[in-house]
């Protein structure tokens, strides 16, 4: 019985693979429009950002004040062991 089972799904699998996949994906679907949460929250966009930025640089306003390049930081950033620290 089952090589006759087996012989069926293995020359139709083409025809049986089909709505298989589509009711697995209405299912998914389904599933997930009742359990996420479609609430995003809004946030400026990168340009309105940048636009903002550039307008609220206080360097910008006067040309003719220009501070000379130093790296005020190190380049570790804030994750800098206490010993190696400038005090």
């Amino acid at each position: 019985m089952w090589p006759i089972i087996l012989h069926f799904l293995r020359t139709n699998a083409v025809y049986i693979t089909l709505p298989v996949a589509a009711l697995v994906g209405v299912v998914g679907y389904n599933l997930e429009n009742l359990l996420s949460d479609k609430y995003t929250p809004y946030s400026e966009s990168i340009e309105e950002k940048r636009v903002e930025r550039i307008t609220d640089d206080e360097h910008l306003k006067d040309a003719t004040k220009v501070d000379k390049l130093v790296y005020k930081e190190n380049v570790l950033g804030r994750n800098l062991s206490p010993s190696l620290t400038k005090k």
